[in-house]
């Protein structure tokens, strides 16, 4: 198990873990007064109380209430064990405090485990959790089975699966997995992988590591693989043609079955890939994309829909809020979803309802000081943003905050310009929100508002004007994308550098729309639904910065615009959310509601 030296020099002092201790007698103690034995250690003598020590310790307890314990006898000998460490468990045990660092946390734990102190089992697990990294979760992991501390060693497994990708380029306790580890960890659903490539490049560096002795593992290995959810020309170019794999006389049956597969997939267009075929079985993805409301077939809806990246599916979930709203904002903290204002076609709304997608529970919260439909949201630290948007009279500029722990809205400073069908984004712990309508044209203005100075300031414009634009934060730039420019919907998009504080144009969408719902997702930005122009849209693209180009994504259920989204990461429950089976392409276009 390794500690990274950054994490040694930030951990050096260690974290005290204390719970209120009996101070009188560990002065009792420190000054060998009413003690009734002494325990040896490394020729060192320890003076205790021995009913302080049963207290805390079942194993101490068991020793002095033994009947073949000699009550005359004060000292007792404990094996195995360092006398730093017993000084430590004999403090814990009078005072509930000790110091637990990368130094002492590895011979702690062992010997709390051996002496059953649950309270310090718990300290030294605890601490363990809090210096989890990619560099040393695998040896965490290890730790917690040998000692049996279930929950560390199902928090280090979710890490190891959360951040695998960390894992496998600075872990050198990934590389010294034996075969049967290594295939436990690469075969498991919970592996968080955007794509298989990065699953067989995992699978190289271990072999790698020590080819020779490693390399005849490659045809087992290679099985831990997606195979059928690579492209085809990653797959032939890449896996069929690597030496280990053209060498290896066991690997030719799987190549020759993937082969058919994927071509099978390439010949039909239309073909949609068979997720029951163990080739091409999804991951579990470990961020789940929420879409709520929205306007569709002409009216508002309160259908809710799921998008499973790893399927490139969307489920309509059997769990909606009581009335529809569109043109309403949503956020997430701590695995809520807040749905914030809209407008229900007669009604607009200062409400704010929020679904708990492990309850699959709908409550009201507290409402905001004003009606906003239009309204633009944005989640920064702990707290929920609402700018703008249209009372049904007036475009606001005036904005406020939403802290969940008090339930409570405070007004912040106004903006500088009244926008309605704006959209706001968070960057680098500041607030930016572009774009919008303010009852007489639309508009490419741009601010950011500083929550340590409550001030916002403006920065440059918009190269186009935007109204039912998507604004999003991604890789240390806001993109602006689509909207309408008071004559067309648009299907261009720009990205504005603090830094420079200039804007760039982008490559262009495929389809033209406003009033749409973008989030990022599996490190792509997914523009999803909205206005078209002439019609309301289900279709989904999205955009990746590593080829700056736009691809296309599987359409939505329902056809809908004004709707919102976000991403939820780490439920509990994400089984519930995301694609069981394949579902019947007639049934598919029979739940499309056209608008």
């Amino acid at each position: 198990m390794e500690v990274s030296g950054e994490e040694k020099a930030c951990s050096s002092l260690g974290r005290k873990f204390s719970i209120h201790g009996n101070n009188i007698l560990w002065e009792l103690r420190k000054t060998g007064q009413l003690c009734d034995s002494v325990i040896k250690v490394e020729n060192e003598g320890i003076p205790i109380h021995r009913a302080i020590m049963s207290a805390c310790s079942p194993y101490f307890r068991a020793l002095f209430t033994n009947e073949m314990f000699n009550t005359d006898r004060r000292e007792v000998v404990i094996p195995g064990v360092s006398a730093q460490i017993m000084n430590m468990i004999v403090e814990y045990a009078y005072t509930r405090e000790v110091i637990i660092n990368s130094d002492n946390v590895e011979w702690l734990l062992p010997a709390a485990d051996q002496f059953h102190v649950n309270g310090l089992v718990k300290g030294c697990c605890d601490y363990l959790i809090s210096e989890m990294s990619a560099e040393n979760c695998i040896g965490i992991r290890k730790f917690a089975k040998a000692y049996f501390c279930h929950n560390l060693e199902r928090t280090a497994l979710r890490y190891l699966m959360q951040h695998f990708s960390d894992v496998v380029n600075k872990s050198n306790e990934y590389l010294q997995l034996d075969i049967e580890e290594v295939c436990d960890v690469l075969e498991c659903d919970d592996l968080n992988v955007r794509n298989e490539e990065l699953v067989f490049e995992s699978v190289l560096r271990w072999i790698g590591y020590e080819q020779d002795r490693r390399k005849h593992y490659i045809s087992r290995l290679l099985k831990t693989v997606r195979l059928g959810l690579l492209t085809t020309q990653y797959f032939v170019e890449k896996v069929k043609a690597h030496p280990l794999v053209k060498e290896s006389e066991q690997c030719k049956p799987l190549v020759i079955e993937t082969l058919k597969f994927l071509y099978d997939l390439d010949m039909d267009e239309e073909k949609e890939v068979d997720l029951n075929n163990p080739l091409a079985k999804p991951r579990v993805p470990h961020e789940i994309l929420f879409v709520i409301g929205g306007w569709s077939g002409g009216s508002p809806t309160n259908i809710l829909e799921t998008y499973d990246t790893r399927a490139d599916r969307w489920i309509v979930c059997d769990t909606v809020d009581n009335g529809p709203r569109a043109y309403h904002g949503t956020a997430t903290i701590n695995h809520l979803v807040y749905v914030v204002g809209g407008f229900d076609g007669m009604e607009y709304f200062n409400s704010v309802r929020c679904f708990n997608p492990i309850a699959k529970t709908w409550t009201e919260v507290a409402p905001m000081n004003a009606k906003r439909c239009y309204v633009s949201v944005a989640v920064l630290g702990e707290h929920i943003y609402a700018l703008g948007g249209f009372d049904g009279h007036v475009r606001q500029n005036t904005a406020e905050r939403y802290y969940p722990m008090k339930n409570q809205w405070s007004l912040v400073q106004p903006m500088n310009h009244q926008r309605s069908d704006a959209s706001a984004a968070v960057l680098n712990g500041k607030v930016y929100i572009c774009g919008g309508f303010n009852g007489q044209e639309c508009l490419n203005s741009s601010e950011v508002y500083d929550p340590d100075t409550n001030q916002w300031t403006l920065v440059s414009p918009m190269r186009n004007r935007r109204s039912g634009v998507g604004v999003i934060s991604y890789r240390d730039s806001i993109y602006a994308l689509g909207g309408f420019n008071g004559i067309t919907r648009m299907n261009t998009g720009e990205r504005f550098c603090p830094l420079t504080n200039t804007w760039q144009s982008i490559p262009e969408m495929y389809n033209p729309r406003s009033n749409f719902a973008v989030e990022v997702i599996d490190d792509m930005i997914f523009a999803i639904g909205g206005f078209n122009g002439v019609t309301t849209i289900f279709n989904v693209e999205c955009y990746d910065g590593n080829s700056d180009e736009w691809y296309d994504a599987t359409d939505m259920n329902l056809y809908r615009s004004a709707l919102s989204a976000c991403v939820v990461k780490g439920l509990p429950n994400v089984q519930d959310y995301i694609h069981k089976d394949r579902l019947d392409k007639d049934k598919k276009e029979d739940a499309k509601t056209k608008a």
